[in-house]
């Protein structure tokens, strides 16, 4: 069984301390979109760009979840490039 972390990466990021032990890599992806299907319903979270990061034992990022995929995010670098 391999450790797995779960960070949180918002306006202010937030580390996981501990995390939870899991025998794939699959699996801990599953267990970040059932993280991020909870985040999406806590009516204190609304950061359109939340999102759960996957980091495993050797401190490397292996997945990156969003928490809202489907809400619209303003990003102004973009407004010129659609015609």
């Amino acid at each position: 069984m391999r450790r797995y972390y779960f960070d949180l990466k918002e306006r202010r990021p937030t580390k996981d301390g501990t995390g939870v032990c899991f025998a794939t890599s699959s699996d801990a992806i599953q267990h970040s979109r059932e993280l991020a299907r909870t985040l999406r319903n806590d009516m204190r979270r609304n950061d359109p760009e939340l999102l759960v990061l996957v980091i495993n034992e050797n401190g490397a990022e292996i997945h990156r979840e969003a928490v809202f995929p489907m809400r619209v995010v303003n990003r102004p670098w973009r407004d010129g490039m659609a015609n």
